[in-house]
């Protein structure tokens, strides 16, 4: 995979349970990531949800494993029966599943934590523990991601269309630094703090379709991107349209003022400016 600064990845996020989807829990991964990445001057390109159905996890780590893209997947990958994502991944990768001696040698060591906590002699053979070692399972050829607050790991693997995946669990508490780690280690020479910026005003009770063709203007003469976020019930301004550009600041500044000069000349209304 390209990761170089100049022709950066593209990074997704997969988000893996029924209890998701059935709104028996409420996702935390998706503003987390996006807060994370922002936080490095990087953004999330695209994020998708699905339950614990095995066909549908391998179609999607089959696209991610082929997309050259940077994709953080979270849960699924434990040892119960409703865990299926180390399964799909070596599935998706056309690989066998083996046991990861460094993942066996953390796991153990967990264990043997746990044991001494309750003032109890580890037992490897004990038929619970032997099943613990199944989370350290994983597709041939993958790395270990430390998992700082348990010491079970994650694990990282890369597809032969250039995709990375890299799995966590889904407990926040153990997810959101682990994905972290990732973010300041392998992709620190990635991060962009202060060479990215959005700046937007709000025009009010304006309609997004007659905006269109200044938005179209500003895109084909300035390397920016132009968003445009319509409300029809703000408890302020009603009806309106926060209108903006994003991108490097040396393109933003002179594409805002365009667009400015642009909504003047449509006459338009405007309210705040907004820069972030």
């Amino acid at each position: 995979m390209n990761t170089s600064k100049e022709n950066p990845p593209a990074f997704g996020l997969i988000i893996i349970g029924d209890e998701i989807l059935s709104g028996k829990r409420a996702d935390k991964h998706l503003p987390k990531v996006i807060e994370l990445l922002a936080g490095r001057g990087l953004s999330l390109a695209w994020a998708r949800f699905i339950g614990d159905d095995r066909e549908r996890i391998t179609d999607a780590l089959r696209e991610a494993f082929a997309s050259g893209d940077v994709v953080f997947s979270c849960g699924g990958i434990g040892a119960t029966p409703d865990d299926h994502t180390r399964q799909c991944a070596a599935a998706a990768l056309q690989v066998d599943l083996a046991l990861h001696p460094e993942a066996r040698d953390l796991i153990e060591q967990r264990m043997r934590d746990v044991a001494a906590e309750k003032g109890e002699v580890h037992d490897p053979a004990r038929p619970d523990n032997m099943h613990r070692l199944n989370m350290g399972v994983f597709p041939v050829g993958a790395r270990i991601i430390p998992n700082p607050y348990n010491k079970i790991p994650g694990f990282s693997c890369d597809g032969p269309g250039g995709g990375s995946v890299h799995f966590v669990p889904g407990f926040p508490v153990m997810a959101w630094p682990m994905i972290e780690a990732l973010l300041d280690g392998a992709y620190r020479h990635l991060h962009r703090q202060d060479a990215w910026q959005e700046r937007s005003v709000v025009v009010m009770g304006a309609m997004e379709a007659t905006l269109t063709p200044l938005m179209e203007t500003i895109e084909r003469e300035h390397p920016v991107k132009v968003f445009s976020l319509p409300s029809v019930d703000h408890p302020d301004y009603g009806r309106h349209i926060e209108l903006g550009v994003k991108g490097a600041p040396d393109a933003v500044a002179p594409a805002f003022a365009s667009l400015l000069d642009g909504l003047e000349r449509f006459g338009a209304e405007l309210g705040p400016e907004l820069v972030r």
